[in-house]
């Protein structure tokens, strides 16, 4: 299941750099259907991190670190969301980048350096 939640993420952030591009082009309707494709991968991350969130719920000592990860994942798509969106209308985006960083680092130093799994 982790090799499935890392292409997952790995196919978002290209999704989303490909949309991010689009619409910095003006390319309205086809970055518009990069983005649904991008909406439906975070479905599959979501049921992906979920399960490896529930590896955690047997005991193990890293719960709690695992839920801040869990939270964190959920803020990283919030803010990639924003971010598509603010860009397809033309607005500042530069609070939602700032969030996307901070998420982004902390999901990354928990999943690969803290966690086990």
């Amino acid at each position: 299941m982790t090799h499935m939640h890392i292409t997952g993420w790995a196919l978002a952030l290209i999704l989303f750099i490909v949309a991010l591009i689009m619409y910095n082009q003006g390319k309205g309707k086809p970055a518009k259907i990069v983005h649904m494709i991008l909406r439906l991968d975070y479905l599959f991350i979501l049921y992906s991190g979920g399960d490896l969130i529930a590896n955690y719920f047997g005991g193990s000592s890293f719960l709690p670190e695992a839920i801040v990860k869990g939270i964190a994942g959920i803020w990283v798509i919030a803010a990639i969301e924003m971010i598509l969106v603010k860009t397809s209308k033309g607005k500042p985006a530069k609070s939602f980048w700032i969030q996307f960083i901070i998420a982004f680092l902390i999901t990354l130093i928990l999943g690969f350096w803290r966690l086990p799994m």
